[in-house]
């Protein structure tokens, strides 16, 4: 990614494919204004089972893959599909189990980014 707007766009691309797969609580934050936030994007959402997880998992790479040509740097958990995180670098979209959500809570340790819409229309 070479600017702030093709970071959002790949966020907000993650996150409608991830709501169209019927994951739960899809949630993009934007992290550009947090200090020593590691991306400037996360993407969290919840599968309800391994298989739906890798899933979503394949959803999202193949969508983006197909959108912007763009391959993650890194992907981990598939294995065991509790949690699965695609590095894209200024853009981390993180898949979850319910229960490695709660546990986890990455939606409350970095609450204080701005959380956006899904949708460009606001």
């Amino acid at each position: 990614m070479n600017n702030n707007k093709e970071s959002e766009v790949l966020a907000r691309l993650a996150a409608q494919t991830l709501d169209g797969k019927k994951a739960e609580d899809v949630r993009i934050l934007d992290l550009r204004k947090v200090s020593g936030a590691p991306a400037e994007y996360f993407v969290i959402a919840t599968g309800n089972v391994p298989s739906h997880v890798s899933a979503l998992s394949d959803a999202v790479f193949e969508t983006v893959k197909k959108a912007t040509g763009l391959n993650p740097h890194k992907i981990e958990g598939y294995a065991n599909a509790e949690w699965i995180l695609m590095d894209y670098f200024d853009v981390v979209v993180h898949i979850f189990q319910k229960e490695k959500r709660a546990f986890y809570r990455l939606d409350e340790l970095w609450s204080d980014g701005e959380e956006l819409s899904i949708s460009t229309k606001q």
